[in-house]
């Protein structure tokens, strides 16, 4: 530890006395300096011991002293060194009473003690606690870097909680925390995912220092990675500010965490190269050869009903991919899933298991950018495919493909493909496209109704519904046959086409499903 008032005092070659602040001695010092300026407190930075021999004072003054006194505990100084011997032989009561009165620890200095001899210590014992904690931070260094070879980054985050006498947190690249140590920090990291998450948006490195939870401790948190988007973020709890030391033990874990994220992200590129020709080998209708080139990375993925995503992002939103794709893999490491996740320029692939973490991570993701969004251009469309298997995976590759092309007509972030075929043709009724056909070719009828003379859409629809049976469909709508006849005479006249057409029958119906369900 640094020096202190205490340590110079019990130091047996200066000699010191305490004349005032008994109690304030353990005040660690950051230098010793003599001054003899009536005002040295221009010159002060704090942390300072003070050494006079009052050459310039007028140190038997009380209300000198006490303007003096006070004026150095208001910069911080620490300690006030009083030469005995040389133009007052004790020190005047006036200063005595002013240090007591301040609290500021006052040492009498015998004639035979130069300050010279103060300052040396001073300096001797700041070299050698900056000695202790360099040395420290070497061998926290070595234990650190031997644990992440060992254990990997649950044995470094361990050694480093035991180093900084605190506790210590690794998030992945979605801002969930992926390890803890002690184990009991876990839900206290998780409560920190909003502070990570405005880390991340600023480019690596950076770092912060935030309040923990309920104010428990102080917490530093680092981004990790290189690149301009950080992969990871490092927290680390204590109940004070970090020694020279534990700071040393913090930047080593930082280095060995990013060696450790770059190292990830090389091999990363290498299975999403593979990943990529396992993809076309199913798409090419090859499930034996997928799987005889996905071997254990991603074999049992190919071995269950999985889902293909499909999507593409708009160029003023280019993180977007980036983000589903982090999405997905940070849902499959927490769960323990396979994933196959191949970037294809400004479109993105993803194979997932059915009824996994991964599809629903992305369903998720998917609807709070929904719930977000502020404009239709530029921006994440995802199709999701049905449940498929090896065999069936370029059916399923394109099914995601045309949910994908329906959620860029309607505007939508997601679009899954089972939900376009769920047993009716009515949700595809919303595009904007077939709302329009259905107004212009009902425009015609409506107006008629609108002048009063009678009930055309509604005896159109009554009459299709019954597929044409006159006496049900007058009984629906309360007329008589003959009424209904001539109404249904009356449509074709203004349409200009026959209703014996199921053409024309079909669109007809369809237009009203279309406008119904407005």
């Amino acid at each position: 530890m640094p020096p202190t008032l205490a340590s110079l005092v019990h130091h047996s070659a200066l000699k010191l006395t305490v004349r005032a602040g008994e109690d304030h001695l353990d005040v660690p010092v950051r230098w010793a300096h003599a001054s003899e300026l009536a005002d040295p407190v221009p010159y002060m930075e704090g942390g300072e011991l003070l050494l006079i021999t009052a050459l310039k004072l007028d140190a038997e003054d009380r209300e000198a002293m006490r303007r003096y006194v006070k004026r150095l505990v208001g910069a911080g100084v620490v300690g006030l060194g009083f030469a005995v011997g040389v133009h007052y032989e004790d020190i005047p009561d006036a200063l005595v009473d002013a240090a007591r009165a301040e609290g500021l620890p006052l040492l009498e200095v015998p004639r035979r003690t130069p300050f010279l001899a103060i300052s040396k210590a001073v300096s001797a014992a700041i070299a050698a606690d900056q000695y202790r904690a360099v040395t420290a931070g070497f061998a926290a260094q070595r234990e650190l870097t031997r644990q992440a070879l060992a254990e990997g980054p649950a044995g470094l985050l361990a050694a480093l909680a035991a180093q900084v006498d605190g506790w210590a947190a690794l998030y992945d690249a979605s801002g969930a925390v992926v390890a803890a140590a002690p184990e009991w920090a876990g839900r206290r990291a998780a409560r920190l995912v909003p502070d990570v998450t405005r880390l991340r948006e600023r480019p690596a490195p950076a770092s912060s220092v935030v309040a923990g939870p309920e104010n428990e401790d102080r917490v530093e948190l680092h981004s990790l990675g290189t690149g301009r988007r950080p992969r990871a973020a490092l927290a680390v709890g204590t109940a004070a500010a970090l020694g020279t030391a534990e700071r040393y033990a913090v930047h080593s874990a930082v280095a060995l965490l990013t060696l450790t994220t770059e190292r990830s992200r090389s091999l990363h590129a290498a299975e999403q190269r593979i990943g990529a020709a396992v993809l076309r080998m199913l798409l090419a209708g090859e499930p034996d050869h997928a799987r005889a080139v996905a071997g254990d990375l991603y074999g049992g993925l190919l071995d269950a009903p999985f889902r293909i995503i499909v999507a593409t992002g708009g160029e003023a939103n280019g993180d977007a991919l980036g983000a589903l794709a982090e999405v997905a893999e940070s849902a499959a490491a927490r769960s323990g899933e396979v994933v196959l996740v191949v970037p294809e320029g400004n479109r993105l692939v993803v194979l997932a298991c059915d009824g996994g973490a991964v599809v629903a991570a992305c369903r998720d993701h998917a609807a709070a950018r929904e719930a977000a969004r502020k404009s239709d251009d530029d921006e994440l469309v995802v199709g999701l495919s049905a449940p498929a298997g090896p065999i069936a995976a370029s059916a399923a590759y394109k099914q995601a493909e045309q949910a994908l092309s329906v959620a860029r007509r309607r505007g939508r972030v997601l679009v899954e493909h089972e939900h376009m075929a769920a047993g009716s043709v009515l949700p595809l009724l919303a595009d904007d496209a077939v709302r329009a056909f259905a107004d212009g070719l009902l425009r015609a009828l409506r107006e008629h109704d609108a002048t009063g003379r009678g009930d055309l859409v509604a005896s159109l629809r009554a009459w299709l519904s019954r597929h044409g049976q006159w006496d049900a469909a007058a009984a629906d709508l309360g007329v008589h046959r003959h009424t209904l006849r001539y109404r249904m005479r009356r449509v074709e006249e203004i349409l200009g086409r026959s209703l014996d057409d199921p053409d024309t029958r079909m669109e007809l119906w369809l237009a009203l499903k279309a406008t119904t369900s407005e």
